[in-house]
């Protein structure tokens, strides 16, 4: 089931991202595919189409939470190992743990930014120099789906960009690029985010130099109730834009 918007937008993702791709190029369809969801109107009538309950709000709220980098990720368009739609909304001042870290991902992803702005801050491995931080192999709890962090010794890393992304502005990354990213106003933000590719890395790679991590975070989703709530509260921010 679904409305106008989420088959358009299913059967864009499907067209673009479900061939056999290069790693390169699938960063480029993605950004290209992001920019085109990401037009304020088109992702104000998607929304308020998933907020009527259209596609699996059940499904989608399972994989839905509060992140502990500060963030809601809400899941609009699941398709499996393929690819996942996401709306981030970004609370400014709100983080927990992990807040200060430094991280990869096990897909390429591109995002776009809707509404606010976020900086960013770009890294790469070095023997000596830069910046002291301990290094975790993070990956997902089989049963309970929480977030596992596994101490893996000390690293150097070495900032290599510092960028800014304003409404309008779209990024995208391979999945091995260190990286983090923070809401860099005092309004919420919004950004579309979109994980594709099938090969996913069983795990990836987290920095930090705010000292120890827990062994484990709980990741605790939303109830379809909340979850639909969220919509429906991002679609009246998108009215407001």
């Amino acid at each position: 089931m679904g409305g106008r918007q989420l088959l358009a937008a299913r059967r864009l993702l499907t067209e673009a991202l479900d061939g056999e791709l290069p790693e390169h190029e699938r960063v480029l369809a993605a950004r290209s595919v992001i920019a085109e969801l990401g037009s304020p109107d088109r992702l104000l009538e998607l929304t308020a189409e998933l907020a009527s309950g259209e596609g699996d709000p059940e499904r989608c709220a399972r994989l839905s939470y509060r992140h502990v980098l500060g963030f809601d990720k809400l899941l609009l368009i699941d398709g499996g190992p393929r690819h996942m739609l996401r709306a981030h909304l970004w609370h400014p001042g709100r983080g927990a743990i992990g807040k200060e870290d430094i991280h990869n991902h096990r897909s390429p992803l591109a995002s776009y930014v809707v509404r606010g702005r976020l900086a960013m801050e770009l890294y790469a491995p070095r023997g000596d120099g830069g910046v002291e931080a301990d290094r975790y192999q993070e990956s997902l709890a089989d049963e309970s789906a929480d977030w596992l962090l596994e101490p893996t010794g000390p690293a150097r890393l070495h900032l290599t960009q510092v960028a800014e992304y304003t409404a309008g502005s779209t990024y995208a990354l391979p999945a091995h690029t260190l990286h983090r990213a923070w809401c860099d106003t005092t309004e919420p933000t919004v950004t579309l985010f979109l994980e594709t590719g099938s090969e996913r890395r069983r795990h990836t790679d987290v920095f930090t130099a705010a000292g120890p991590h827990p062994g484990a975070v709980p990741k605790v989703p939303l109830n379809v109730d909340d979850y639909l709530a969220e919509l429906d509260a991002l679609a009246e921010l998108l009215r407001s834009s």
